[in-house]
């Protein structure tokens, strides 16, 4: 690896808008004042910072649930997934990933599956950092029927200043642990609702990178 592959990433496509307005804003802001020009040069690199897309590599092992989000594991509780998807109304272990404003929003894919169903639902804003957020917020919720016939659920939900949420695949989708698959703009949160008898292996405050950290083991491993 390169020295310069530490520092810049690659952006997403959905951000090239908004640094080139960004841009614009801060070449006026220059004619303006030099110092207001700096502050928009700043906020330019912070914006294209904010929509890095660098590149993520799985744990090759199977039966992983790898963190669909970089960002904080904020809640581990039991919760009913959301019922636009249509699973059974049973509680299943909840590990919601918290991202601010200086996380990568790149969401990927927990596990290997066929998108089930993808249910979108308007909503408020709250702090996505709260308990009612995964109620009450505006969400995206897709349930992933995985190999074995277990389902899945990842929910985006948006916050306090993210306002757009950004689904990249379809139902019938067939992905792979750790693809691409939305993005959420200006700071949110992944809900995971794990499958019934799975146990998270994460604890609240842990760092997760997305795509790479494990969440938990589909397969618990044997005493022996």
């Amino acid at each position: 690896m390169r020295m310069r592959d530490t520092f810049i990433k690659p952006m997403h496509p959905e951000g090239r808008r908004f640094v080139a307005i960004f841009a614009i804003v801060t070449v006026g802001l220059f004619l303006i004042s030099g110092f207001l020009g700096w502050i928009g040069v700043g906020l330019t690199v912070w914006c294209y910072y904010f929509f890095r897309d660098p590149e993520r590599v799985t744990p090759p092992r199977p039966g992983v649930v790898v963190s669909p989000a970089d960002g904080i594991v904020s809640l581990i509780e039991p919760a009913v997934p959301p019922a636009e998807l249509g699973m059974p109304d049973v509680a299943l272990t909840r590990v919601s990933v918290f991202m601010s404003v200086f996380n990568c929003h790149v969401n990927r894919v927990p596990v290997t599956g066929e998108i089930a169903d993808i249910a979108y639902r308007p909503g408020k804003f709250f702090n996505a950092s709260l308990d009612k957020a995964s109620v009450d917020n505006e969400r995206n919720s897709l349930r992933i029927r995985m190999t074995d016939g277990c389902d899945l659920a990842v929910v985006q939900i948006a916050g306090l200043v993210a306002r757009r949420i950004v689904c990249f695949v379809k139902e019938g989708d067939s992905l792979a642990t750790g693809e691409r698959f939305g993005l959420i703009r200006f700071g949110s949160r992944l809900d995971v609702y794990l499958p019934d008898g799975v146990e998270p292996i994460v604890a609240l405050g842990q760092t997760m990178i997305a795509g790479e950290s494990v969440i938990a083991e589909l397969t618990q491993p044997t005493e022996g």
